[in-house]
Formats: C-alpha cells, sequence, structure tokens
C-alpha cells in the first residue's frame, strides 16, 4: 500500500502489454474492496486502486453528497480534478500511459468515473460504470468519440432511477461515446450474473482498440 497525491491507494502491476482498471469503489468501501473483481474482469490488467478521501459517517466516498441522490456537485468538481491528477501522476510513477487506462466504478465509484469523462476525458480511455447516474451538467459536452462506456444498471434501484440512469446514457452518446447499457441486476447490488457479459465486452474492447 502507498500513499500519492493524498490518495492512499494499490497498485498491483500486470502484463506490461495490458491495460490498467482504474478501481474505484462505493461508499464504505476502500482501495481492497474491487481487487478481486478487478482481476475477474481482466486477468493480467495493472490495479490502480484509490481510497476515496470523503468521509460520511466514517465510510469512505469520493466526493460529497448533500442528501441521497444530492450531490455537492461544487465538491464534485474539486474531487474529480484531484483524482484526475493522481491518475496522471500514478502514469507517471508507475509507467503506463493515459491510453490504457479503462475505469471500472461502482455506485459512488461509478459516478466519479462518470464525472472524469465529462470533465477530464483524457485519463481515461473507456469506462465500466456499475450503477451510475448523470453526476452533474456541464456548460458544455466535452468530446467522447472513441471513447467506450459499459454501463450495468438495475431494474428496481433506490440509488439509480431508470430515468437518470438514462439520462446518463444520453449525455455520453451525445457527446460522442459508444455506450452499452446492461439492465441484468434486480436492485443496487452487484450481481454475478453481470460478470460474464462484463467480461465479454471488456475482452471485445481490448481486443480492438488497447491491442
Amino acid at each position: 500500500m502507498s500513499k500519492g497525491s493524498e490518495f492512499i491507494h494499490r497498485f498491483e502491476p500486470g502484463r506490461k502489454d495490458a491495460p490498467v482498471l482504474l478501481l474505484l469503489h462505493g461508499t464504505g468501501a476502500d482501495e481492497n474492496d474491487l481487487l478481486p473483481l478487478g482481476r475477474t474482469i481482466l486477468p493480467g490488467a495493472s490495479l490502480l486502486s484509490p481510497r476515496g478521501k470523503v468521509l460520511e459517517q466514517g465510510m469512505p466516498r469520493f466526493f460529497r453528497r448533500l442528501a441521497l441522490g444530492v450531490f455537492d456537485e461544487e465538491d464534485l468538481k474539486i474531487r474529480t480534478h484531484e483524482l484526475a491528477a493522481f491518475v496522471r501522476e500514478s502514469a507517471g510513477k508507475y509507467g503506463f500511459t493515459l491510453d490504457r487506462v479503462i475505469a471500472l466504478g461502482y455506485s459512488n465509484g461509478a459516478n466519479i468515473a462518470a464525472s472524469l469523462l465529462l470533465l477530464e476525458p483524457d485519463v481515461l480511455s473507456s469506462a465500466i460504470l456499475l450503477r451510475a447516474t448523470l453526476p452533474l451538467r456541464v456548460e458544455s459536452l466535452p468530446d467522447l468519440t472513441g471513447k467506450r462506456v459499459l454501463l450495468s444498471e438495475a431494474h428496481t434501484d433506490m440509488y439509480v432511477p431508470r430515468d437518470k440512469a438514462l439520462e446518463l446514457e444520453s449525455s455520453l452518446r451525445t457527446a460522442g461515446a459508444q455506450v452499452k447499457t446492461l439492465w441484468i441486476a434486480p436492485t443496487h447490488a452487484l450481481e454475478q450474473a453481470e460478470i460474464e457479459p462484463i467480461q465479454t465486452w471488456v475482452n471485445q474492447l481490448v481486443g480492438e482498440t488497447l491491442s
């Protein structure tokens, strides 16, 4: 475990030619939480997993919220730029390039990954967003042409209403990203049934764009 850009984090090196998964945990988890999922989704990838610095009743998060489903957008912007700086610094420190970074985020982590796409798109090549919503509105959408995004949303989710997930999907497509959305899980919790389609998607991505 190491500390850089004021983020406690884990880095597990993979094959030199493999992508880097930026693992972004959900509320109450930490830098260890998504490591098993990352290893399963893309064996051989390097894993970069920071811990969110905001505490909500003692639970780590990546940015503040004002209420359930109501985000502190000013804090989100600051935390997004801070996370982007961490990814850039880590690229130099660990010897990878930003065009090989794929975000894999769950819930709060998926939302800050979506914010990276909207505010700091150069630090990600693609993203896998599990239970994400549109985290903030920007004055003008970035050019996300060439970036691929997988959304995995739930049929009934108290944290991410279906219309909010569809709003994110629409915004990313309007910005030029290639978006695929899975509707497999019944609730906000991650499901084993999601793993295989996520693996299929990311393997196709790696084969087509990162080989």
